[in-house]
């Protein structure tokens, strides 16, 4: 199994900070997602793990080996592009074969590698068949088949699934996460703009930002207590809605708003709450409608302005205050715009922010 270890990296490409200070520490047999928007360093990042990429500064192990300026090939490392690279003029099986015939491995030796990876990855009936007689998500297989048979500990995907339409991403993305159960000592390190796929995908998610890490967590506290407004923006589908006002502290704190009073008494707050200018996070999904919000210790009547059916549920939008406010309700809902509505949320499940500073309260 392989561990990932970056120290204190730095990457400049002439006078542009790339990645700044970075340190980042990957245990053996992760899954590991770098999210974040385009521009942000995540698939630099990758590709200075990879060797593709000389650093400005800083150090990077796996497995307990410094290989800051070792070859790509002897990283211990396979590699799954956004494009499939493959060679049009072969077969499958002489795509996944190339790599190990050049490495001198044993013929016997790559025909039991090209079995295993073909019947994990569902692909033993295209062997004979050449890329172009492939569809996209056929040749991602094959992609990923080719860093697989180099038997390695370290896989890295630079968002592999970014040129797939969305119920193939979605099949792929069963496939990935059953990859690693089986793979269950290969670590795995996986670039990504698309949240869904973090979220799913992930053991741990690193949210970058400008090349510098914001959160590392797992998907669970990385959604339910983003560390500051950037993450709780960038995370969730529709973003969270944000409340600008005031805090007040003391035993029974309270946040005040344009659309009124919270009391915050039953927040976990990281420490004692201090009087000041704060913003109020609720999740669209943490709203509760009718009947439930009149159990809700937070609970007031809002007019609705846009109704979006969206199949399964229904994503309602409001103003609460002066501010545009979102919620969802089941997807078989009477509700109509202009209906008056009573909402309600639990200020437990809310996350609270520091109006100047933006981190986590």
């Amino acid at each position: 199994m392989a561990s990932v270890s970056i120290k204190q990296l730095d990457l400049n490409f002439g006078t542009v900070e790339v990645l700044k200070n970075l340190d980042l520490e990957i245990e053996q047999g992760e899954f590991l997602v770098l999210l974040g928007s385009s521009g942000c360093g995540k698939s630099t990042l990758l590709n200075c793990i990879a060797g593709l990429l000389d650093v400005s500064a800083g150090q990077i192990f796996i497995s307990g080996k410094n290989v800051t300026w070792e070859e790509p090939k002897d990283r211990g490392i396979g590699m799954v592009f956004q494009s499939y690279a493959l060679y049009p003029q072969m077969t499958v099986e002489g795509n996944l074969a190339f790599g190990l015939k050049n490495a001198k491995v044993p013929k016997d030796e790559i025909d039991t590698r090209i079995k295993r990876a073909s019947e994990i990855l569902h692909i033993e009936p295209l062997l004979k068949r050449k890329p172009a007689q492939l569809s996209g998500g056929q040749r991602q297989r094959v992609a990923i088949g080719r860093a697989m048979v180099r038997d390695v500990d370290v896989f890295l995907f630079d968002e592999p699934l970014s040129n797939l339409d969305a119920k193939l991403r979605a099949e792929l993305r069963v496939e990935l996460k059953r990859l690693h159960q089986q793979l269950d000592n290969t670590t795995m390190i996986y670039v990504t703009h698309d949240q869904i796929e973090a979220l799913t995908l992930a053991d741990r998610i690193a949210i970058m930002k400008e090349g510098s890490i914001q959160q590392l967590a797992d998907p669970h506290t990385i959604y339910n207590k983003p560390v500051n407004l950037f993450v709780a923006n960038f995370i969730g589908s529709p973003s969270i809605n944000l409340l600008h006002g005031d805090m007040t502290g003391g035993k029974a704190p309270m946040f005040t708003f344009g659309g009124g009073k919270v009391s915050v008494k039953g927040y976990d707050f990281a420490e004692p709450p201090v009087a000041g200018n704060a913003v109020l996070g609720v999740r669209p999904e943490h709203v509760a409608y009718g009947e439930a919000a009149k159990k809700m210790p937070f609970k007031t009547k809002v007019s609705v302005d846009v109704v979006e059916p969206m199949g399964s549920d229904t994503l309602v939008w409001t103003t609460l205050g002066e501010e545009t406010f979102r919620f969802r309700v089941g997807g078989q809902t009477d509700i109509a715009k202009g209906q008056e509505v009573t909402i309600g949320f639990d200020p437990a499940t809310t996350s609270i922010f520091d109006h100047a500073s933006e981190l986590r309260l």
